[in-house]
């Protein structure tokens, strides 16, 4: 099989493209694209808990504590023992969290239309029906 007809090799290199443009486009705000995900299930569902933001994400929870690490050290979360489980961390959004709501989702649609303002509607709908396709696939 040749590179080029390998998925791994395409999607990580599409893959590479893509977050580049993304990091780029959210390093004013100091924020990367996996915090830009953290942040953006919080605005939809504040105060969870760090094992569901790291099933939500399919992150590790190494990798899950590195991240949330960082957002709390910029002070745009904190972290708190559940009041329904005290051996559960409870994620919460701080003020400075919640107003870059707005300016990141911004950046967000700002960067997607980069890549997707020449791609017919229906073509990006059918590939999202085939990366979740993927992302369904139990290994």
């Amino acid at each position: 099989m040749q590179l080029e007809e390998c998925l791994n090799f395409m999607l990580t290199k599409a893959h590479h493209s893509v977050y580049q443009v993304f990091k780029s486009d959210l390093a004013k705000y100091d924020v990367t694209p996996s915090q830009y995900a953290l942040l953006r299930c919080l605005w939809d569902n504040d105060g969870q808990t760090s094992k569901n933001l790291a099933d939500r994400l399919s992150l590790d929870y190494s990798t899950m504590t590195t991240h949330l690490d960082r957002l709390e050290h910029k002070g745009l979360i904190t972290r708190n023992a559940a009041p329904c489980d005290r051996r559960a961390l409870q994620v919460s959004l701080t003020d400075k969290g919640r107003e870059l709501e707005e300016p990141l989702i911004n950046a967000i649609v700002e960067a997607n239309n980069k890549f997707l303002k020449d791609v017919d509607n229906e073509k990006w709908l059918e590939f999202r029906n085939f990366l979740q396709q993927l992302c369904d696939i139990e290994v």
